[in-house]
């Protein structure tokens, strides 16, 4: 394997740990403010990535760049208002990549006419642009309304109790559709064009 391809996958290795890392805990610390200390009990309010890794989902962000980490645990009979509180607490980790995105690509395009050779700035840019790319496939991957995803607490709690109580009870077969979505493609046909459309949308 040449250097390049090396620096390429190391960037993409140091890229997702950051975002793993920053996604749980600003999962953790919502639920924490909203009343559920569960993550923090748990050791889970941390910025050290170990705490968070999953291999399949970290492995899966380093080869795809689209992934998923160890979930923090969130008990929502603990938050003050259970439902808005799961919202909140579900939209806080895809919320968090999408400002990561959007910091790392304004300064990758503030900096990018800079970059005249292979120089340290040069790497700079190009983990910026590897960063971005990657908090938004992290952060539209997670908005999927499908179990395990935040996507699908979002969804649930907008649901009437009765409906969301059936999501949940019927939630184990969801993960089937998202296995064969992946496997047909389909995933891939959803979400490339948002991706592609948020990265243009603030790289331009």
């Amino acid at each position: 394997m040449d250097t390049d391809r090396i620096i390429y996958y190391v960037m993409i290795a140091a890229s997702s740990l950051i975002s793993i890392t920053l996604h749980e805990c600003a999962h953790g610390y919502t639920a924490l403010r909203l009343g559920d200390p569960t993550a923090k009990e748990s050791g889970r309010l941390t910025l050290n990535p170990i705490a968070h890794i999953d291999p399949v989902g970290l492995l899966m962000l380093i080869v795809m760049r689209i992934g998923y980490a160890k979930p923090v645990p969130v008990n929502p009979y603990r938050l003050r208002e259970r439902k808005k509180g799961m919202l909140l607490v579900s939209l806080a980790g895809p919320a968090t990549n999408l400002i990561l995105a959007l910091i790392a690509g304004r300064t990758a395009k503030a900096l990018i006419d800079l970059v005249v050779r292979k120089n340290a700035l040069y790497y700079a840019v190009y983990f910026l642009i590897i960063f971005t790319q990657l908090n938004i496939g992290y952060a539209v991957f997670n908005l999927l309304p499908f179990p395990p995803l935040d996507g699908s607490k979002i969804f649930a709690s907008l649901l009437p109790d009765r409906w969301e109580a059936a999501f949940y009870r019927y939630q184990k077969y969801f993960y089937i559709v998202v296995l064969v979505l992946y496997l047909l493609g389909v995933l891939n046909v959803i979400i490339d064009p948002v991706i592609s459309f948020l990265y243009r949308l603030i790289i331009s």
